[in-house]
């Protein structure tokens, strides 16, 4: 094994373990546990991520990007931005049925928490997240809408009402308060926030 595959498996161990853990303890995880769990040292989370925070930051960079490669994948480039926002509801729906739904869910949890005690945390984890919707701003700019097509700061703005409404119904699908939120009524809110008169309609860039 070389030098660079050895330092890849061991920062593969080190996520994972990191992700039992902190799911579990929030900021109370302690990074020896961690260490012990990936059969390595804490010196060796120091060496790869430089701190606690670092660690707790390239988790959840690993765990948001096959998120955003399987989003994608599932909203292909060829529809217009309703059929996209239509495809992309359903994929997350779906999610919420996946056999990881709930781990992901503590996790979500689990890292507010840890923002709302660590504001350095907090920041650091807000830009990681931002970095990845880059990957859904992208997704929705340039499709064909109200007879025009969808600027970056259009998209910018779909996505951040996405993600609150997505965040939320998944909250209320995990605790049993929407019984009723299947595929299409996900489809169907999310619709809303483009159809007629709504936030994708008004373009008022600051730049």
């Amino acid at each position: 094994m070389t030098r660079a595959e050895a330092k890849e498996r061991n920062r593969r161990a080190l996520l994972d373990a990191a992700f039992q853990v902190v799911s579990r303890d929030g900021y109370r995880a302690r990074l020896d546990e961690i260490a012990d769990r990936a059969g390595l040292t804490t010196g060796a989370i120091y060496s790869l991520f430089g701190s606690k925070n670092g660690l707790v930051v390239a988790l959840v960079a690993d765990h948001l990007r096959p998120y955003y490669e399987e989003i994608e994948r599932a909203v292909p480039a060829e529809l217009d931005l309703l059929e996209a926002v239509d495809a992309f509801a359903r994929h997350y729906r779906r999610g919420c049925d996946a056999p990881d739904a709930l781990s992901g869910l503590s996790l979500q949890i689990t890292l507010l928490d840890m923002a709302l005690h660590d504001p350095e945390l907090g920041g650091r984890l807000a830009t990681s997240v931002r970095s990845q919707e880059t990957h859904l701003i992208a997704l929705f700019t340039g499709r064909p809408y109200n007879g025009g097509v969808v600027t970056s700061h259009q998209a910018q703005r779909l996505t951040t009402a996405l993600r609150a409404l997505f965040v939320g119904l998944t909250q209320g699908v995990a605790l049993g308060l929407a019984p009723g939120a299947d595929e299409q009524y996900f489809a169907d809110a999310a619709r809303a926030l483009v159809s007629g008169p709504s936030l994708i309609d008004h373009d008022a860039d600051p730049s």
